[in-house]
Order: C-alpha cells, then sequence, then structure tokens
C-alpha cells in the first residue's frame, strides 16, 4: 500500500469518528418521508440565507425526484462539511470558497466539485467589534480576542482584512468558535471581536461596530462565495441527479430575485426568524443570474472553466502564505474541481 493511500485512509478514519461526534453533539438530520426500498441522496446545508434553503423548505427535490430519499442533514461551518465529505457521509454540500479551497489541496485532497455557486458574500459575512471594548478600526484589533469558525470563509476573510492593515494572526489572538458559540462568548465579554455571518452576525451588530463586510474585500480582490459541491463519485453516476439538483438551484435563484416575499417565507421558516429579518437578510447577499453562472466571470461552461477557477486558486495561495495548508493545487486541479457539464442547456441559459 502507497503511502499516499494509507495517510488517506487514516483522515477517512479520523473523519468517520468525528461526523460521528459532530452527529451526536446535536447535527439537525431530517428524515421526512424515508422509504427503505429507495436510494438515499445526502445532502449537507448550513442555516445561512441562500436558495438552499429555498429548496430545501419547498420541497422542490422531493417532487423532482421522486425515486430517492432525500436526506437533509445541517452543519454548523464548511469545514464540518468537509469532514463529512471525508467520512463519505455527504453526497452534496453547502460550503464557503475557502474551505472548498482547503477541501481542494492536500492534504484533504478531497475528491468533490463545484456545480454551483449559491451566494457571492456581500453584507451577510462582515467583522464586527463588540461595544465598549475601545475597537473603532481593524488597526484597534491588535492584541484583541478575535472569534470566527477556522477554514470558514469568515477566517479567510478576516485574515486578508488583517493582512491589509499591515496585520497577521500572530499580532492578535484567534479564538476557533462556530456562529453560535461566538454568540455566546460574544455576550459573556470573552472575545473582543467576531469575524462570522447571517443570522448569527445580525445578533452581534446590535451590540457592536462593524469594521468591514465581505462585500468591501471582494472590491478589494478578495472575494468570497458560498458555493454548491459535489462528490465526484456520485456525479459520475448520477448525472441526471446533478442536473436536477442544479435546476432546483437556479429556480431558488430565480425565487429570490423575482418573488422575493417567496424566498423570505421560505428561508424564515426554515431558520426561525420573522419573514421581514429573513427578507432583510437575503438583501445582504449577492446572487447571481442563469447568465451570469454560464458566464467567463463564475462557472464558465464545458471545455472553457469560468474565473471560479482562478478565484479558488487565488483563495489556496492565500491560505498556503498564511500556513493554513502547505501547498496550493495547480490551476488544473482547481479546474477539475468545477462540475460544469451541460451547464447551459441544464440551466436554460
Amino acid at each position: 500500500m502507497s503511502s499516499q493511500s494509507f495517510s488517506r485512509r487514516v483522515v477517512r478514519a479520523v473523519a468517520a469518528a468525528a461526523i460521528g461526534a459532530v452527529a451526536f453533539a446535536g447535527c439537525a438530520v431530517d428524515h421526512s418521508g424515508t422509504d427503505a426500498s429507495k436510494p438515499t441522496i445526502r445532502i449537507a446545508y448550513q442555516s445561512f440565507p441562500s436558495g438552499d434553503l429555498v429548496v430545501k423548505n419547498n420541497r422542490w427535490l422531493e417532487t423532482e425526484l421522486p425515486g430517492y430519499n432525500i436526506k437533509w442533514t445541517k452543519f454548523d461551518s464548511g469545514a464540518d462539511v468537509n469532514t463529512a465529505f471525508i467520512a463519505e457521509q455527504v453526497d452534496f454540500g453547502a460550503l464557503g470558497s475557502s474551505p472548498v479551497a482547503r477541501g481542494l489541496s492536500a492534504p484533504l485532497n478531497i475528491p468533490y466539485q463545484v456545480a454551483f455557486v449559491l451566494d457571492v458574500a456581500g453584507d451577510n459575512e462582515a467583522l464586527v467589534a463588540r461595544n465598549g471594548t475601545g475597537i473603532e478600526s481593524i488597526a484597534d484589533l491588535k492584541g484583541k480576542r478575535i472569534g470566527t469558525a477556522f477554514a470558514s470563509t469568515a477566517h479567510y476573510s478576516l485574515l486578508a482584512a488583517l493582512d491589509r492593515n499591515r496585520l497577521s494572526a500572530n499580532d492578535v489572538k484567534l479564538v476557533d468558535l462556530q456562529p453560535q458559540a461566538s454568540l455566546a462568548a460574544w455576550e459573556r465579554g470573552d472575545v473582543d471581536a467576531v469575524y462570522t455571518w447571517l443570522p448569527t452576525l445580525d445578533q452581534l451588530r446590535k451590540s457592536g461596530k462593524t469594521l468591514i463586510t465581505s462585500r468591501e474585500l471582494a472590491t478589494a480582490g478578495k472575494p468570497t462565495l458560498d458555493l454548491g459541491v459535489v462528490s465526484k463519485e456520485f456525479a459520475q453516476a448520477h448525472p441526471d441527479v446533478v442536473d436536477t439538483w442544479r435546476k432546483v438551484q437556479a429556480r431558488a435563484l430565480d425565487t429570490i430575485k423575482n418573488r422575493p416575499d417567496e424566498a423570505a417565507k421560505a428561508v424564515s421558516a426554515e431558520i426561525g426568524l420573522s419573514t421581514q429579518d429573513a427578507a432583510q437578510q437575503l438583501g445582504q447577499g449577492v446572487f447571481l443570474t442563469k447568465e451570469q453562472l454560464t458566464s467567463k466571470e463564475w462557472l464558465g461552461t464545458e471545455g472553457a472553466v469560468g474565473d471560479i477557477a482562478v478565484s479558488l486558486r487565488s483563495a489556496a495561495e492565500f491560505l498556503v502564505a498564511q500556513k493554513q495548508i502547505p501547498a496550493a493545487p495547480s490551476q488544473e486541479a482547481i479546474r477539475d474541481g468545477i462540475y460544469v457539464k451541460g451547464l447551459p442547456s441544464v440551466l436554460g441559459s
């Protein structure tokens, strides 16, 4: 057995144990309508406002794929979704571009592909300083305790924000906290600032000052995205299911744009917010059109993968510079991590 094969087996075993611990800790699983006679499609989702929640709430996949059980499992961060993929516990997943860049890099080398852009981070992800800390700017963060979910897009954006202000991770005290845990630490006064996403972000804003948003960082050349990925093995075996999944995700984006009240109602039901708050949070994200998804700037088309591959490579290189991963994958490897088979015809764009 090669050392690489052995390493992957060890990583998978550790991941399987970790995913069991995550599930034991209260990871939400929707088993509604399970039929033991049908195969199951396993989907990892997160509770940030997106078209993914619109798809889930409306049960569009269940309607379009009656020959399958659809199992939705909630995760708190992209790092946890990566762990689930390593443990071979999920087929589709929603996670940020930073954990995807990490997943496509060694030592994880997760065999999945980006098949959809759920949203481009805007004001729905931000760095907030707690009132009473005396922090008025990013420069004031030196020596302060900052909470963020490690290996997430928020972590990537936080490091980028520090870097822009001539600070490094060594100049502050980083604390690895999932969104809800960061809120609890904030309320106890255990952290001075937090970089996180909705819906937790809006709770922090009530008693804090926004220092920078991911929209501002995107303008400065450090964009972050929420992406939908699919296992390579699953995509090869069930390309028709992937097509259906992409179609309903595109339908959700259309709903957010053209029927915002309907989208807000679905997101409200999934997150537990008022419809008004859900609409306000959806308004903070950037959602692409079908035409944009297939353009050179984003996913692109078969044989002409778009600039999302460049963005992921850039994210991986930044993670290397921050000593988060040992090396960035080649541009070719990144392109291989983008699933655009038949995309224009699937989306009708």
